[in-house]
């Protein structure tokens, strides 16, 4: 057998174990593993010795949103330059969303317009549908949209006159998706109160980037996630719960999945590394998302629940706008467009902030970074490396140390939440589809192979299934972490 790829010398890390061995690729399939031991291996077109590297499967990011349009604003980003710095940053698999742009566009209309758009992707590439307004049509985009290979679809709780599904909406939208078998994506943060809150800071004056944590407090998120697990449990829908920010959001999720339901917990990079004190920096807009960045304490929180099974994966929520755009309304929140960019930095900062900092095993940044989004998210080819998968792979020197510059990433923006940190497991080497993307530090474009990928609905089972009874030990610790 002539290999396409055969990769030497590998620690191979998946979720459930590592191992020792060489990898066989061919036709973009990992098609051999073989034993550390053997020393007669078959040829290759090409080798890449692995030696003192980790070998991952490729990332699979599954909250981005690329060429969004909101109110006024349009993310800068196109699928090429977001799929191009997704490589660089050891993702090989995104999942972008078909979002009216206001009430006015239907949800097929919107993701029709985003399938027409991925002509540049340089990765693979799949979708969830949104709807923002309900009318008798909808149902049967629902279908169409199934049928396409879009199981999943994403509503919002807040964000009134833009993106926002009102109640009678999201109950409409969990019963049909349920109905169906598919996955309900929740943005998740009461609107009354995010809309009061504003409001009486609006009143007093302190409305800038520098008051966004009063505006959006932490019980607008408690709140809304467990009314929206009410609204799941009597629909039968399961749900996804985007960038968790509290613990007890994450303790909502548990509790649910204890009684039964098909419920799943996302938190982001930002929110693990990062706490509110940075709203006091000389650069508060950098950090305009919502839901807003939280205290210290929040981030611990998140880090401990993450170390007990309870939180499925950590995404990018990757949302590319520049500083001017930002620093244009940096006095008024409620003009300001909210969302940071971070699909180039998503798996350095979530290594750094578990692996590094958190102490947890590689195998369990694995499972949040690649193997739950894929099997979450219905992608069975994805997030495990084995025979039969396809082919995205990532060698990283976990000892490797980089220091972050958001003008010389590759996404499509100027600046990064993360400038000027340091941060380890930056990817050294990464293959897509079974080609070599990225080679110490050189990129080798692939040009625009990304694939559009239909997927199923939510898949049995997840880190956080079994009600939060799973502890990751970590590293050279004398007990579990705890809450």
């Amino acid at each position: 057998m002539l290999h396409d790829l055969l990769i030497t010398h590998a620690t191979i890390v998946n979720a459930d174990g590592t191992t020792r061995g060489h990898i066989g690729v061919t036709g973009g399939t990992v098609t051999a593993i073989y034993a550390s031991e053997v020393t007669d291996l078959p040829p290759a077109v090409r080798t890449v010795d692995a030696t003192g590297m980790l070998v991952i499967p490729g990332g699979v990011d599954a909250h981005c949103h690329v060429e969004q349009v909101t109110g006024a604003y349009r993310s800068l980003d196109t699928y090429e330059t977001a799929t191009t710095a997704a490589l660089h940053g050891g993702t090989t698999t995104i999942v972008d969303f078909g979002i009216p742009a206001d009430a006015s566009e239907s949800p097929l209309a919107a993701l029709r317009n985003k399938l027409g758009l991925l002509d540049g992707a340089r990765c693979d590439v799949g979708l969830h549908g949104a709807v923002v307004a309900w009318d008798d049509d909808v149902p049967a985009q629902l279908q169409e949209m199934a049928d396409l290979g879009v199981p999943s679809v994403k509503v919002y709780t807040t964000n009134r006159g833009t993106t926002m599904a009102d109640e009678d909406t999201i109950l409409r939208v969990m019963k049909e998706t349920a109905r169906r078998g598919g996955l309900v994506y929740v943005h998740s943060e009461h609107d009354a109160i995010v809309v009061d809150r504003t409001a009486a800071c609006a009143a007093d004056g302190r409305i800038g980037i520098e008051d966004l944590p009063r505006s959006r407090p932490e019980i607008s998120e408690d709140a809304s996630v467990r009314e929206m697990l009410a609204v799941a449990a009597y629909t039968g829908a399961a749900v996804y719960f985007v960038h968790q920010t509290t613990p007890a959001a994450v303790e909502a999720v548990r509790e649910a999945r204890a009684r039964g339901q098909v419920v799943y917990s996302e938190t982001c990079p930002h929110y693990l590394l990062l706490d509110e004190s940075v709203y006091a920096s000389a650069a508060p807009e950098k950090f305009a998302c919502c839901p807003p960045i939280r205290p210290a304490s929040a981030a611990a929180g998140l880090l401990n629940r993450l170390a007990r099974g309870q939180v499925d994966t950590v995404s990018s929520d990757h949302s590319c706008y520049d500083l001017a755009q930002k620093q244009r309304s940096r006095h008024d929140v409620r003009r300001m467009p909210h969302g940071l960019p971070g699909v180039e930095t998503r798996m350095p900062a979530a290594f750094t902030a578990l692996v590094t900092r958190g102490g947890l095993p590689v195998e369990r940044f694995v499972e949040v970074f690649a193997t739950a989004p894929a099997r979450i998210n219905g992608l069975s080819t994805k997030g495990v490396v084995a025979v039969g998968y396809d082919a995205d792979l990532v060698l990283v020197d976990p000892a490797e140390r980089r220091t972050v510059d958001g003008a010389a990433l590759h996404q499509g923006t100027d600046f990064s939440p993360f400038d000027g940190m340091m941060l380890s497991g930056w990817p050294r080497t990464v293959v897509s589809g079974g080609r070599v993307v990225l080679d110490e530090g050189t990129f080798h474009d692939p040009g625009p192979v990304g694939r559009f990928l239909p997927r199923t609905g939510p898949g049995q089972g997840s880190s956080g299934s079994n009600g939060g009874t799973t502890r990751y030990r970590a590293r050279g610790a004398a007990r579990t972490v705890e809450a």
